[in-house]
């Protein structure tokens, strides 16, 4: 194991294999269980989640899916980390029929942490006070939802000053601001989310919307450095410019951008220069472009063959000049922008066996980062990590000898991961959206 500021590498991942037959005598001790690296799962072995593993860990389901999430930024202060946990998020759903859709506040609040297995000769006294704190200990959701025609590609959240807004990219091809200020006082009072419920849920429109993409898109990011600028991408290859207005519109610039040839699948903006953002494409491209130019020739760095097929997500480091790919060739890529002009990652990870759906840098340490993958599993990355010689998991379990030295962590138990998060306020937790639900965590090694 290799060790840094007290982290550690989680060898044993968040959901060891363990044998459930009912002979037990063919029953043997629990196995690391790693997708696409050993044996699959045989006939009557299950996934048992180590839960020493985790800090914290809670799940959360509301009805159709969400694609898509964010995190509101809120005020109850920065680098939370004293239990239990409050937390906010703007979600899209993806329901069966479009009518059937919702733009959604959530309010996750009493979120303990994992509580430590019961020692051995505990009491019925014991075990009685166990109850009563297990029902104190409940996690609670307060959700409010405004009618949302079509399915929700992707949802984007931003302060513009003190009104919190969210640009939602529909499949109906429109993409649309919500104010989310009502949404965000309402989960707080029970009885006022009532009374939006009955009164208003239903009268609650967008206050600005956009059809001239011609079709529906996915890729969409607010400026962290100007208020109100924001990107949006297309799968007709167009991207497009929004300029804030006096009177709380937008301009949005009906000259596309010009250079990818295929879907562009994600954008960000430069953290550091005001005019400069980043694109991912199916055309298999990364794009690094500067505002200034004019549309038509924009495009200032081109890296052509990023990954082996689709580029699905980019991340782009708060903390140090380095871009985050991942693609449907299950790859994870690092690239110094420095160095962007020779084409080659400075780092790339292979753990994921299908397309990396999500990733993620941590907002606070530079070398840590996540990713989510259509194999269902989220991994958590150190890139100072290195292995420990002297450390006994090599030896404990000779399969994870081939493992990546930085690979600190792999969650799964989830199915169809779409995408994930990390609190900018709450240090190490980590949201995630799937077909199977949402899921809260903070896990030992970050």
């Amino acid at each position: 194991m290799a060790a840094r500021k007290g982290r550690r590498r989680t060898c044993e991942t968040g959901e060891p294999m363990e044998a459930e037959s009912g002979d037990t005598s063919s029953e043997g001790p629990a196995q690391v269980y790693l997708p696409g690296r050993g044996p699959p799962l045989r006939e009557g072995e299950e996934l048992v989640m180590d839960e020493e593993a985790y800090v914290l860990y809670h799940r959360a389901q509301t009805g159709a899916p969400c694609l898509s999430f964010d995190i509101v930024r809120d005020h109850l202060g920065d680098n939370r980390t004293e239990l239990p946990l409050t937390l906010y998020l703007c979600a899209g759903t993806q329901a069966e029929s479009a009518q059937s859709n919702r733009l959604m506040m959530l309010r996750m609040h009493n979120l303990h942490g994992t509580k430590p297995p019961p020692s051995e000769g505990s009491d019925e006294e014991e075990e009685e006070e166990d109850e009563e704190d297990e029902e104190e200990r409940k996690p609670q959701l307060e959700l409010a939802m405004v009618p949302h025609y079509g399915g929700i590609n992707r949802v984007r959240v931003s302060w513009l000053g003190e009104e919190p807004v969210a640009g939602v990219w529909s499949e109906k091809g429109q993409v649309e601001v919500f104010a989310l200020r009502r949404l965000l006082q309402v989960v707080e009072e029970p009885q006022a989310l009532a009374a939006f419920l009955r009164d208003e849920q239903a009268q609650m429109k967008p206050i600005f919307s956009f059809a001239g993409h011609m079709g529906e898109g996915f890729a969409l990011d607010w400026s962290p450095r100007v208020t109100g600028r924001l990107l949006t991408g297309d799968c007709q290859k167009n991207i497009h410019l929004w300029t804030p207005t006096d009177g709380g519109s937008w301009h949005v610039d009906q000259r596309p951008f010009v250079g990818h040839t295929r879907s562009v699948e994600d954008l960000q903006w430069s953290p550091t220069e005001n005019t400069v953002f980043a694109s991912c494409s199916a055309d298999a491209s990364i794009r690094i472009w500067d505002i200034r130019a004019a549309p038509s020739k924009a495009c200032m760095l081109t890296t052509a063959a990023a990954h082996d097929g689709d580029v699905n997500v980019i991340s782009w480091s708060r903390r140090e000049p380095f871009l985050l790919s991942g693609g449907d060739d299950g790859a994870l890529k690092i690239w110094d922008l420095r160095q962007f002009k020779s084409g080659s990652p400075v780092a790339t990870f292979k753990q994921h066996v299908a397309p990396v759906t999500s990733v993620e840098w941590h907002p606070q340490d530079s070398g840590v980062f996540a990713a989510s993958g259509a194999d269902h599993q989220i991994t958590q990355w150190d890139l100072a990590v290195e292995r420990d010689p002297e450390a006994g998991d090599v030896e404990a379990d000779p399969g994870l000898a081939d493992l990546p030295q930085q690979l600190l962590f792999v969650h799964q138990g989830e199915t169809e991961l779409k995408e994930l998060h990390w609190h900018p306020q709450c240090p190490g937790l980590l949201v995630s959206t799937a077909l199977s639900g949402f899921t809260i965590f903070r896990t030992i090694s970050v």
